[in-house]
């Protein structure tokens, strides 16, 4: 049977609740709780090197920076500058021969996002209902593929800056919401998301010219100082316009959608402790927490977006989803609070033990690749991994001989295709002509082709294909790995 709703939820926004002594107590008791459940659930991204081609591409870039490199200029992707640069920080301080630094920083992003919204629960519905939010965040936190959620990449860390934008809106500091929305989508684009709760509860709370003002100040500013850091052209072609085919459905539907529906299913499974609270209540909780529906259903429109649905991406629908289990905990009868959380505990159990075994093969082809070019190169010799691997430039400690670390941005296999729209043709506009003009100046010492069948193998890319029988000579082959040395005179 449901209880009556407390006024929090029948209304946008929760009466401002007395200041309690108590306040101090509070986090004292719950910040070493979530603490020890970042630490915790973040113990399998310990266990390897890294986790996914993100890691390796940001600790690459971050390496090329640290070197004179430019973003957008002699090293290019299409993310925003946030996060290379926070990789380019952590290895100027603590060195760059490992990723622990970023690991520590990860279970830190974690923190906070769970503090975050632990705040706006407690503000809402009292202490009960901010600890529970903290720990159900923790417990669904790490509920996908290792590869996806143990990853010190983007979400991760885009995931405080959307908690903070939501923090600061309710309690209507209009230009710290706009700066938290800003720093969330300089780390990811869909971080921009968060905007459309803000600016409704802007609408419902503060409908003035001046939060309004504030609101646009605070986004607009930080992505301007980025841009100027960059290069204004470049940032905003290789993170906005430059990404037309990436943004493609065709010709690789079936693909996507069986990628959809998976992750969809893993991400179901570990929030089997919060889904049904949210269902069970789905009409009382709807109407009185709009802004936390706002914030899911453009959450998940980020997910959509470039149809991709790669399990990282999943990570943000998270954070509102737990804010909504913690609303509709508020209605049901006591009973359901133990329960959710102990199935989320089981969830989270299971999920933390997938981290703990779960074989990665590609990170150790990479690590075998990478042998294989570090004994057969100088350290000043550059090379050219023809792959979606650009951590094997990372463990070969080699410098690569293009901006491009992957093949992907050559022929959007990065995109998740698998085949129909792979090629020179889907490329990012002026990718070739730049990596011609790599090649023509500086050619690698060394070639490496860890196409191994893939769309994007060189009989298929002409460009490519061209350059390596007019002057390269095949060497040595490595789990299927093709070497190709510089032929004499070549």
């Amino acid at each position: 049977m449901l209880v009556e709703p407390p006024p929090s939820l029948r209304y946008v926004s929760a009466p401002r609740l007395p200041r309690r002594a108590q306040a101090a107590p509070f986090w004292r008791r719950v910040l070493p709780l979530l603490a020890v459940l970042a630490a915790v659930t973040r113990i399998p991204s310990f266990r390897l090197p890294l986790w996914n081609p993100d890691e390796g591409y940001l600790a690459v870039q971050a390496r090329i920076l640290a070197g004179g490199g430019t973003l957008y200029g002699t090293v290019v992707d299409r993310k925003p500058p946030l996060l290379p640069w926070l990789y380019e920080a952590a290895f100027a301080l603590c060195g760059d021969d490992s990723l622990r630094p970023l690991k520590v920083l990860a279970v830190l992003a974690q923190l906070t996002t769970a503090v975050l919204l632990s705040a706006i629960a407690r503000r809402r519905w009292g202490d009960r209902a901010g600890r529970t939010a903290g720990v159900l965040y923790l417990l669904a936190s790490i509920g996908l593929n290792p590869e996806d959620a143990q990853a010190a990449t983007f979400e991760v860390f885009m995931l405080p800056f959307t908690a903070a934008a939501l923090w600061c809106a309710d309690r209507r500091r209009w230009a710290g919401a706009g700066a938290a929305v800003a720093a969330a989508l300089l780390t990811k684009q869909t971080g921009g998301a968060v905007l459309l709760p803000v600016l409704w509860l802007l609408w419902h709370t503060a409908p003035t010219r001046n939060a309004l003002l504030r609101t646009a100040v605070g986004l607009t500013v930080p992505v301007a100082a980025a841009a100027l850091l960059t290069t204004p052209t470049g940032f905003f072609f290789w993170t906005v316009t430059g990404s037309g085919a990436y943004a493609s459905f065709t010709g690789s539907e079936l693909h996507v959608l069986v990628r959809a529906l998976t992750n969809t299913v893993i991400l179901t499974v570990a929030c089997a402790g919060l889904i049904p609270p949210v269902l069970r209540v789905l009409r009382i909780a709807r109407t009185g927490a709009a802004d936390l529906w706002l914030w899911l259903a453009s959450s998940a429109a980020a997910v959509v977006v470039g149809f991709h649905f790669f399990g990282h991406y999943y990570l943000q629908l998270i954070p509102p989803l737990v804010l909504l289990a913690t609303a509709a905990l508020q209605i049901l009868p006591h009973d359901w609070l133990p329960a959710t959380v102990l199935t989320s505990a089981c969830a989270c159990a299971l999920f933390l033990a997938w981290g703990l075994l779960a074989p990665r093969p590609e990170l150790a082809h990479a690590q075998r690749l990478a042998e294989a070019v570090r004994s057969r190169t100088a350290p000043d010799d550059r090379v050219l991994v023809w792959g979606i691997h650009p951590e094997t430039y990372l463990f070969a400690d080699r410098t690569p001989a293009s901006r491009f670390l992957t093949a992907g941005l050559l022929t959007n296999y990065s995109g998740g295709r698998d085949g129909p729209q792979v090629g020179e043709k889907y490329a990012v506009e002026g990718a070739w002509s730049l990596f011609r003009e790599e090649m023509a100046e500086r050619p690698p010492d060394l070639i490496v082709d860890d196409s191994r069948g893939k769309p994007f193998a060189p009989d298929r890319i002409p460009t490519l294909r061209r350059l390596l029988a007019g002057h390269y000579t095949e060497r040595s082959t490595v789990d299927g790995a093709v070497l190709y040395v510089r032929s004499p005179g070549g």
